[in-house]
């Protein structure tokens, strides 16, 4: 089965989740805690080398103050405890986002767990907290003029992958697969650069309930497309047959390896 090299994954619904049981809305959050911890232990497992999970967007500031204040203990929480069985689990944990308005107990936690894992090769975890796509758009842009102002750069010198060096991602290759879970259907500013030809996948599965069977799903579902990249099927049918060397035969093997 084909597999996807980079999932990503809104993980939605635990406030749902929570209200269908009669609970606050903070159980939902603690319930998809084990949802996170499974679905990395399924892509580790699947060989998936890059998985990326959104687990805080900047519009989430929106929220109920004292959810907010939550959140961001439970991801502290979180840190400190799953960081030994990241690293003896060789994952190397990655966080993206403007970490400007983190606690300094938070932004010390993130520091010491990437900088512990920095060398495993394994998987790469990457968590998007406080993160939104404008917003790493916006902070490329700003880095390329700031090169261009101190003349390390010329306007007709920015190609796609000059500007692709500047995003939070830009050790990773983009998303082959987007997982959003609980029904909704839009990316919600999520790696609005990087998602240009993802496959997308929606379950109405909330995120608290969304474990290691529902996630190979959509690894089925992913492994049943076609990736074309702008070409035609038959191009890409075509060039999968044949051995020359022609700018197709790279992109095809790719899409049939």
């Amino acid at each position: 089965m084909d597999l996807p090299k980079h999932v990503a994954i809104i993980m939605d619904g635990n406030g749902r989740w929570a209200k269908q049981r009669l609970l606050p809305r903070v159980a939902g959050h603690q319930q998809g805690v084990e949802s996170v911890r499974a679905i990395i232990e399924a892509a580790a497992k699947r060989g998936i080398p890059y998985l990326t999970l959104f687990t805080f967007s900047s519009e989430n500031w929106r929220r109920p103050e004292s959810e907010i204040h939550f959140l961001f203990s439970l991801f502290l929480k979180s840190l400190k405890n799953e960081l030994k069985t990241l690293h003896e689990n060789q994952i190397r944990l990655k966080v993206i986002g403007d970490r400007s308005a983190f606690p300094g107990e938070l932004r010390a936690a993130i520091q010491e767990a990437e900088t512990l894992t920095q060398d495993n090769r394994k998987m790469q975890l990457n968590i998007a907290f406080n993160y939104g796509g404008r917003w790493d758009i916006l902070e490329a842009t700003r880095q390329i003029a700031e090169a261009i102002r101190a003349n390390h750069l010329q306007p007709a010198q920015i190609t796609d992958e000059i500007f692709a060096k500047q995003l939070a991602l830009s050790d990773c290759p983009d998303p082959d697969l987007l997982i959003r879970t609980s029904g909704e259907y839009r990316i919600s500013n999520f790696l609005l650069w990087q998602l240009a030809y993802t496959e997308l996948y929606f379950t109405e599965t909330y995120w608290p309930d969304f474990r290691e069977a529902q996630f190979e799903a959509a690894l089925q579902s992913y492994a049943k497309r076609q990736r074309r990249f702008g070409y035609s099927s038959e191009q890409l049918e075509n060039a999968a047959k044949t051995t020359i060397d022609d700018p197709l035969t790279e992109i095809a093997q790719k899409i049939h390896a």
